[in-house]
Order: structure tokens, then sequence, then C-alpha cells
């Protein structure tokens, strides 16, 4: 985060989040403080240390900061627009009426012993499942966090779905198939099928969310390792960078910067039939993707002939 960005930030927290300064911290202090945590994940005391504070003045600014950026939320979270007829975006103009894409990730917390059964994952860390959509800028446009590490994807995403505002019909790729972008690289390696070419556009667009997911971790160190904080402070954290992601993206738009191309090493790739596709679809939808796919790979064919 720039200058320039940082004191938009703390306009909007003063102007419409109402973040005040204390009778000993103002609020250009207070936010540097709660992104030098975010940024760093470091303990109260080297915090108290570096900005010459008291540990009561510490964790009260910081959730000070954390509830004012999540009043933000009206602000900072991107309004999904679908995908119309006329995209000219060659990743998503098959796509018509999707929002974005959807990936899940495993963030490490601080539980109680008695909780950690509950947030224990399949290899064995301590974690929360957060779920997000990005949209094709990569922006967020709806996020989830909460639920433990231990509950099956399938409850989360069945979780998203059931939400007022939630997510309603997803497009998920074929199993048993060609799926990440490197297995389509060099001479030979083009999809021979509909079901090839769908989850290779399929996976072009998604790439925009694992893209975000890697930013977001590599942006906020907190997000990277078990936070300081209790599980009750981290989950809405996790939310709280979600939205500076939207407006570093939106001032900054560090994303363009990266290469379209997933280079296949992403820690966040989902593997072909894992993540991705916990749900089933219902007769009537896997007829409706498979006319989509056909069509798809019909028109390639005959703009490659």
């Amino acid at each position: 985060m720039d200058r320039r960005c940082f004191l938009i930030l703390c306009h909007l927290l003063r102007t419409r989040a109402d973040l005040e300064s204390t009778e000993h911290v103002d609020v250009e202090e207070m936010v540097a403080l709660f992104l030098h945590v975010l940024a760093h994940d470091v303990k109260n005391r080297q915090i108290q240390r570096e900005f010459v504070r008291s540990s009561e003045i510490v964790p009260q600014h910081f959730n000070m900061v954390l509830m004012a950026v999540l009043r933000l939320h009206d602000e900072l979270l991107a309004t999904p627009q679908p995908i119309t007829s006329g995209c000219i975006d060659m990743r998503w103009h098959c796509f018509e009426n999707c929002i974005g894409a959807l990936d899940d990730m495993y963030i490490k917390v601080n539980v109680s012993a008695v909780d950690r059964p509950r947030y224990r994952t399949r290899k064995g860390e301590v974690a929360t499942n957060f779920l997000g959509v990005c949209d094709t800028k990569g922006d967020f446009v709806f996020i989830l966090a909460g639920w433990e590490g231990s509950a099956a994807n399938s409850r989360n995403l069945r979780d998203a779905l059931s939400r007022p505002n939630g997510l309603k019909v997803l497009k998920v790729p074929y199993k048993g198939q060609r799926y990440h972008l490197q297995e389509w690289r060099g001479t030979g390696n083009a999809p021979e099928t509909p079901k090839e070419f769908f989850n290779m556009k399929h996976s072009s667009a998604w790439n925009v969310i694992e893209r975000a997911s890697g930013l977001l971790k590599g942006c906020w160190a907190i997000l990277r390792e078990k936070s300081y904080y209790p599980v009750e402070v981290q989950c809405p954290t996790i939310m709280a960078c979600c939205l500076l992601h939207n407006l570093i993206n939106r001032e900054i738009t560090y994303i363009n910067e990266l290469d379209d191309e997933d280079d296949g090493d992403s820690t966040h790739a989902t593997t072909s039939g894992d993540d991705i596709t916990y749900i089933e679809p219902s007769n009537e939808w896997t007829e409706w993707r498979d006319a989509l796919a056909s069509s798809m790979f019909t028109e390639w064919q005959l703009r490659n002939q």
C-alpha cells in the first residue's frame, strides 16, 4: 500500500466508518498500527516498542480500526457484474451471466485446546476454511470466513449457496479431464473434446481467484501463519484483509501487472476433481453444461480452421 492509498483509506475510515482520533492516538497512527500487524503478523509487545505505546493501547486501537474497516463493507466489497454477451475478455466471454470465480483456502487460526479437533484439517493443521469469489478484475465480491477446518468443503459451499445474498449456480468443470493451464501448453496439447475445451476455458477464468488468493496471503502475513489473535478476531481480520485487497486493487491495480497465465506452482492451486467439484451438479444442469461445451468447442474449431 503506497502513501496515496493509505491516505484514501484513512479518509474513508473517517468519513464513512466514523473512526475518530482518541486522546492519545490519531487516526493515521492507529491505521498504520493496524496495517503493520496485518502485514507483518507481529506480537503486541513488538508493536508497543515500535509505536511506543502501552499494552492497553495496541489491542484497543487494533480492534477499533478492524471494526471500522468492516463497516466499509458496502464501500469496498465489489458489486457483482454478470458477464454480458458483449464481453470481449477471451477468458470470460463464454461464461455469460457469471459473476466471477470461486475458491476456498485454509487459514491457520489460534484456538483453545478443546476446540482444536474441530478446526483440524485433513493435513493436520488447525485452520478455518475461507471461501471467496472474485470478479474478472480480481476484486472480492463474496467473502465467507469462519467454518472449522474439519468441516467438509461441501458444507462450507452449501452454506454460501443457502444465504439470501449468497451464491446461486456454480459452473463446475468436468471431472477426469485435463484442467490446469500448464496442461494445455506446447504443441500437441490442444483440447480434443468439448469437455477438455470447457475445462481449459474454465481454468483460464478461474485463474483470477487463484492469483487473488496468492496476493492476499502474500500481502498480509497474518494470513500465512497462525495469528497471535484468537479465532474470534482472526475471522473478521480475514474479511478486513479482503476488503483492503479490493481497495488496493482499485487504487493501485497491482493484479493487472501479473502474468495472466497459471504457472502451475501456486500453493493455492486446486487439482482437477478436487475442491472445485465437491457439489454434484443436477442432471438438468449437466445437460446445459454439455450443450455449452459443445457450442464453445464448435465455435473454436471453426475459428481455427
